[in-house]
């Protein structure tokens, strides 16, 4: 059988990679959406939950059992200390379920959807990086309107994550996602084809 080519996905806070990961599933594209993993490893039950809950109290739980998010976030990013404390927690469990999916992949080419693929040691998971674009006030006004966040929350979310600047030049491909919905759809169409002849070059037997 094949390897497929791992490409890792990644952008700032509100540029839009859940709009380029939708766009490609259509193609049979296998996603592994890092931040739905992150969500899985503190799902109500798990031992992760457990020991944030012991941590924080039961007050950053919800009615239901599950990780109250928006709690958690204002701790994590208004502490950095707390921050290193749950990312030790739950990065190494991330990683393991990252490294299994992409794993089990079938389609010619995989993709990794994370916000910090480039800040950590997730871009040794991927061979080819798209980067996806926008300006800084595209991202706070985004993510405000999108999650309800305070603009100040936003901002130190975007602080935590590498710059436009540094994430663009190691950037293999880039969308830019200040356009129209039209735009998008070519520019992913055309990514497609891009990583489709990229994968043919670079698949291997193994």
């Amino acid at each position: 059988m094949t390897n497929p080519l791992r490409v890792g996905i990644t952008g700032g806070i509100g540029s839009g990679k859940s709009a380029v990961t939708d766009r490609l599933l259509p193609f049979g594209v296998h996603i592994v959406d890092a931040d739905i993993v992150a969500r899985e490893v503190v799902e109500a039950g798990s031992p992760a939950l457990k020991e944030i809950a012991g941590r924080y109290g039961k007050e950053i739980l919800l009615d239901d059992g599950t990780l109250d998010r928006a709690a958690l976030r204002r701790i994590v990013f208004s502490d950095p200390k707390e921050r290193q404390w749950l990312e030790a927690l739950t990065h190494p469990l991330i990683r393991q379920s990252i490294a299994q999916q992409l794993k089990d992949a079938t389609s010619p080419y995989a993709v990794l959807s994370s916000p910090l693929l480039l800040e950590g040691s997730q871009s040794e998971f991927v061979e080819h990086v798209v980067v996806i674009d926008v300006p800084e006030s595209t991202q706070v006004a985004r993510t405000i309107t999108r999650d309800s966040n305070s603009e100040e929350l936003v901002r130190s979310i975007m602080a935590a994550q590498m710059s436009r600047e540094n994430r663009l030049a190691k950037a293999d491909s880039v969308i830019d996602n200040n356009g129209t919905l039209e735009d998008l759809d070519a520019q992913v169409i055309a990514l497609h084809e891009k990583l489709l002849a990229l994968a043919a070059n670079t698949n291997v037997e193994i």
